[in-house]
């Protein structure tokens, strides 16, 4: 215990501990997120593993599972271990995640089965997998943000954020390089990470936010997880088809989930507001830097979630083959082809971040969602059958345009949150984004479909009959729903030859059936129909955008809460009033815009030195004031 308490002494009074800080924590999430794209390139070499194919009837549900269950379990566990971050220590809960983290990529690698028991153990491992996931990303910002000052908070917030962003496309290439070698090899590349990074987080990192002892609350946690799960469920299972629809939404087992889903969410706000310890500071929403901030957040990951599949998908489906690429090689130059989107964000996060350090969130924040809109514009006008460098340059556009918001709205977030509620306002924050992310994959989906389902039916018939298929199998193949095709064009696989299968194309003379299964025919064939979708889907993403934007310029001027400049190691000097910086301590009410003049400005300030003699005391009460005023 002397020699932890020694090492942690000298490492906090290093002027660069804060760096170590950063290093690992974006480490952390960087493997969280790649670990959240890898399977989407590598699931061909996955199912092929195992034998199993996932078009089969009754192994699409597998396979939104394989892709999901990692998500859905860490939108939903987030806000819980960010509260216990901030009862039993952040560092604690994010050293366990690193460490849960890694052994269950080993025994994602090691089934020894084959078959669909093959992949509900990858389900099942994954969804464990993403426990440690959720540790890692509820605790690394407020980590972050106790270990840094506040002038640099939005730089280094940034960094984090930009690697995480990034590393959900980053995982596509390394899934599509690792695949073809070994399927395994897709998880275990984590393995030396994480057991490297679990051993440096144990040594170095420390400790030092405040902690907030309460009672742990059971009823909200229960609430929260089987009404977030309900939903996120529905929405997983409403992009299938149902009967003879196209989609689930018409499933009375899908609307009981939604509907019921949403009704026990309702009675968690209720719960939230009487417990004496709630899991979910309901009360955190009276200060609007958090309040516009998690909005715009949530509007912007509705509006870049469903990018990637739909994105994928218009490469490795149409574009990659109209170019030469055989399908199999498809999901590996689809990553790279995505670069320029990853790179924007690498360009502009960590620029944005150390802007809004002195400047505040609003602007950046506002004007990267606008040009992630305009860059949505530019996708829509864009011709199926496109010119690289203007795709190249819309992604580029794109990718700037989200590393301008990205770094700001979070670093405006969490320095907007009392100390001793950083952990549950990161999870919160957290929770919000990874819902939207599952949600808008559902948005997206359906809005393909929809836009397919119009004239695919009839296009892919026609065409079919053409060349020699007989009218049972054109028929059949073109009654097959639309989400089929997505899938297939997700995964890589030749469309025609899945869905037509070897039986009716063995009846076709060589040539028509070489010609069928080429690269030529299905691409030419579902351009038209995929442009109707891609066209409703963009749409939708520049709305969503926009009203983010919106979102995003009402937060108001640049706001801190009041603990100080500090030293970089969480070590604050209480009170202290930065005139540059507007940094006031005002937490108990939504903090008003800054632009109304100086006489709005005046009372701020004479009204922060007032609560500054009160601070010690008001601390100690913070958390039944604002549960108090939250019922009010």
């Amino acid at each position: 215990m002397n020699k932890r308490a020694d090492r942690r002494a000298r490492d906090l009074a290093k002027p660069h501990y804060k760096w170590i800080v950063l290093s690992n924590t974006t480490l952390g999430v960087l493997m969280a997120t790649i670990n959240a794209s890898i399977l989407l390139i590598a699931l061909p070499d996955i199912f092929r593993g195992v034998g199993i194919n996932p078009l089969a009837p009754g192994n699409t549900s597998l396979l939104l599972w394989l892709i999901m269950g990692y998500m859905v379990v860490t939108a939903v566990l987030v806000v819980s271990f960010g509260r216990l971050g901030d009862m039993y220590g952040r560092v604690k809960m994010y050293n366990a995640g690193f460490a849960i983290f890694t052994v269950f990529s080993i025994l994602l690698a090691v089934t020894w089965m084959q078959g669909t028991p093959a992949v509900m153990w990858l389900i099942i491992m994954r969804i464990l997998q993403g426990v440690g996931g959720a540790m890692l990303m509820a605790n690394s910002n407020a980590i972050i943000t106790d270990a840094f000052p506040v002038d640099q908070r939005g730089l280094a917030l940034g960094l984090n954020q930009v690697a995480g962003i990034a590393g959900s496309f980053l995982g596509l290439i390394i899934g599509g390089l690792l695949g073809p070698i070994g399927w395994r090899l897709v998880f275990l590349v984590s393995v030396p990470v994480g057991v490297f990074g679990t051993v440096w987080a144990y040594l170095r990192l420390h400790d030092t936010g405040k902690r907030r002892p309460a009672r742990l609350d059971w009823w909200g946690n229960i609430t929260f997880a089987v009404g977030l799960i309900a939903v996120l469920v529905g929405i997983t299972y409403g992009i299938q088809p149902y009967g003879g629809h196209t989609m689930g939404w018409s499933n009375p087992w899908i609307l009981a989930a939604l509907i019921g889903g949403a009704a026990v969410l309702g009675i968690f706000v209720g719960v939230e507001n009487r417990v004496a310890d709630p899991m979910f500071e309901l009360s955190l929403f009276r200060i609007r830097a958090f309040t516009a901030g998690n909005l715009a957040s949530l509007l912007s990951a509705i509006g870049r979630g469903g990018l990637m599949f739909i994105l994928i998908i218009w490469l490795q489906g149409i574009w990659l083959p109209r170019h030469g690429y055989s399908f199999a090689d498809t999901p590996l130059w689809a990553g790279i082809y995505m670069l320029p989107l990853t790179a924007g964000f690498l360009v502009a996060g960590p620029i944005s971040g150390a802007i809004s350090d002195r400047h505040g969130a609003r602007l950046l924040a506002t004007g990267g969602m606008v040009v992630a809109a305009l860059s949505f514009g530019w996708l829509l006008i864009l011709p199926v059958n496109f010119d690289y460098w203007t795709f190249a340059l819309a992604l580029l556009l794109n990718g700037l345009g989200m590393g301008l918001f990205a770094a700001p709205n979070r670093a405006g977030i969490m320095n907007a949150l009392p100390p001793n509620h950083r952990g549950v306002g990161a999870g919160m924050s957290t929770t919000f984004q990874n819902s939207a992310m599952v949600l808008s994959i559902g948005i997206f989906f359906s809005l393909m479909v929809t836009g397919l389902a119009r004239t695919l039916p009839a296009t892919l018939n026609a065409g079919l009959m053409a060349h020699g298929v007989a009218a049972a199998d054109a028929g059949r193949v073109a009654g097959l729903p639309p989400v089929s095709v997505l899938f297939a064009s997700l995964l890589g696989y030749n469309p025609v030859q899945s869905l037509l299968g070897p039986t009716a194309l063995a009846q076709l003379p060589a040539s028509d059936a070489a010609y069928l299964t080429g690269r030529g025919f299905f691409p030419s064939l579902i351009s038209g129909p995929f442009a109707d979708g891609l066209a409703v889907a963009f749409a939708f993403a520049i709305v969503a955008c926009l009203v983010a934007a919106v979102a995003s310029a009402l937060r108001g001027g640049k706001y801190v809460y009041g603990d100080g400049v500090g030293d970089g190691h969480g070590n604050t000097a209480r009170g202290t009033l930065d005139k540059d910086s507007k940094v006031y301590s005002n937490v108990f009410v939504a903090h008003p815009a800054l632009t109304s003049g100086a006489s709005a400005q005046r009372s701020q300030i004479t009204a922060s030195n007032k609560l500054l003699h009160h601070h010690q005391r008001r601390e100690k009460e913070a958390p039944r004031l604002l549960r108090r005023r939250a019922r009010q």
